[in-house]
Parts: C-alpha cells; structure tokens; sequence
C-alpha cells in the first residue's frame, strides 16, 4: 500500500482545504480572485470591530473592547474546554459500563444496563437542563459548600477545587493553591461554573451510555476460543480482558467510538440552552450585535467542519494501528 493511500481521507480534505486558501491568498492580485477576495472583506470585516460584549468565563481572556474574532476564538477555547473532559469521561465510563454489561454479577449487571437504557433513551437537551437545575437549585449556597474531597468545595457557584500556580519568572508551576470556604464565598483555586459542569457532566454522562454498548459490542466480537486459550494460559481474568480481549475488541470499538466523539463535539453545541459561552453563544451574541446572520453561522459551520475533521483523521490514525492486519 502507497503512503499517500494510508492517508485518512479527513486528513486529505484538511489539506485540501489549507491549499485552496492558500492558493486563493496567494492569487488576491488577479481581478476575478481579488474581486473575492474584497467581498469577502466587507462580509467578515465586522470580525475586526470591538465586540462591545464580555465572555463571563474560559481560558483565552477577553472583554468587551476586544473584536469579534477574539470573541469566536474564545467561544472555539471554551468549546475545546468543555469537549475534551467530556470525551474522556465518556470513554472511561463508557468502557466500565460496557465490561459491567458483561460481568457474571447480577447487581453490576443490572445497573450498569439501567444505566444505559435511562439515559440513551431521554434527549441530552433535557438532560442538561435537569442537570443544570439541580446543581443551581439543589445545592447548598455558597456560604455553606459541602467538601467533597480535602480543599474540593461543592455549592450552587459551582466547584472550587486546588489548582497549581506558577510563581513570577518560573515556567513550571511550583505550588498548589488550595481554596478555602469563608463566611460569604470559597476563595483561592480555581473555580469551574455550574454551566461548566452541566455541559462537560451531560455530555459525558450521555454519551458514556452509547460507549458502553460499542464496549459491549466490540468485547462480544472477540472469539471465545481467544478467552479459553487465555485461561489455559493461566491468565486472571483481569489479564485475560487487559492483554486479550480488548486489544481484539479495539477492531471493532475503535471506528464506531470516533462517531461518538463525533457526535459529542457537535453536541456540545446544546451549552447554549444553560448559558455556557461556547461558540455557538458568542456566534448568537454576535448575531444579535451585528445582524450577520450568514457570516457568523457560516463560521460556526467552518469551526465544526474543521474540528470534526481533525478528530476523525486523528481517530483514523489510531485506528489504522489496531485494525486487522492482512496478508502481505
């Protein structure tokens, strides 16, 4: 197989789009191309003018004298924020509840399959409102966090947890900052909204259920004989899925997982619904400011393409290292 054939096709499209944009760039001079060129200037030209609108939170800092760029790049930080604990805590999850759908014990077995009838079965939509309502609702107030762990403070403004600092000149961080609960608030740490754990909680809870059934499927792929030959090899039974059957099930698991992750990016477009400032919010915001309804849409749909695209080639890759070897 050609080195150009093993290339996955989100990646070539990637390329493909880099290079018509750079040859579009390069080519401004020509009339026809530059006549594009100035269209498309005094289509997205607003991107340059100050927004006149804050982002309440996220890790690119920003505020209301910043332009609409900034604004979009932040909503894109804030969409990458959320998706990816999100997406780790489908996949660990997903996996647990998958290898519990399969255990002997039938307590495990049971809830881990409620688990996953519930949720896959009620609309993410309703679940992030529920979600939302009851931490801003059924947690205690600020002035009284329940501690979950040693320095991690729960209530109604979200969790405070120790975060590390990096002291003046150094470039690794030498410290931990630890919050405390006084009488009116927690201070110190970091401190991660009630918006920002409804989406990251709803969307890895909701797609942990879809994992759990690839887990599932992609673990009964796998020959019996592969586990007997395990067992006559006097492997444990956490050897036998370790070692195994689940390097096996990644044949399988792999390619229907990158659908999932996939789906969760896109998903976390629904943040909009409990006010988190992910990109589709700052697209609403300044759609409303502007009045570019085409333009900001269509840079939303650009921002998902690309991101899709990425993850899929990335997952692609990975795949190509499990898939099933054929004959040479």
């Amino acid at each position: 197989m050609s080195a150009a054939a093993r290339v996955p096709a989100a990646l070539w499209a990637l390329v493909v789009f880099a290079a018509v944009a750079a040859a579009l760039w390069l080519l401004r001079a020509v009339p026809g191309v530059g006549s594009l060129w100035g269209w498309l200037a005094g289509q997205f030209g607003f991107l340059q003018q100050p927004a006149g609108f804050g982002i309440a939170e996220g890790w690119l800092a920003f505020d209301s004298g910043d332009s609409y760029a900034r604004a979009f790049a932040a909503g894109l930080v804030n969409t990458v924020r959320a998706a990816v604990p999100a997406a780790v805590l489908a996949v660990v999850l997903g996996t647990l509840l998958g290898i519990g759908r399969l255990t002997s014990h039938l307590l495990v077995r049971a809830l881990c399959t409620a688990y996953v009838e519930t949720l896959r079965n009620v609309p993410l939509l309703v679940q992030l409102l529920m979600l939302y309502f009851a931490l801003t609702h059924l947690l205690p107030d600020s002035t009284e966090p329940v501690q979950l762990l040693p320095g991690w403070w729960l209530s109604k403004g979200g969790l405070a947890l120790p975060w590390p600092v990096r002291e003046e000149g150094a470039w690794w961080p030498s410290r931990l900052d630890w919050p405390e609960a006084t009488a009116f608030n927690v201070i110190g740490g970091a401190a991660l909204s009630p918006e920002y754990l409804t989406i990251v909680l709803g969307l890895g809870l909701y797609t942990a259920a879809f994992v759990a059934e690839i887990v599932r499927a992609g673990i009964g792929s796998v020959a019996a004989g592969q586990k007997l030959a395990a067992q006559a090899l006097g492997m444990q039974p956490g050897q036998q899925l370790r070692l195994v059957v689940l390097p096996q099930a990644l044949r399988v698991i792999v390619p229907a997982l990158t659908n999932q992750l996939l789906s969760l990016v896109k998903n976390s477009s629904l943040a909009v619904a409990v006010g988190y400032p992910e990109l589709v919010s700052v697209a609403n915001t300044s759609l409303n400011s502007t009045g570019r309804a085409f333009e900001c849409i269509a840079i939303v749909m650009a921002v998902y393409l690309v991101l899709s695209l990425s993850i899929s080639g990335a997952m692609n890759v990975y795949n190509a290292r499990v898939a099933l070897r054929g004959w040479r």
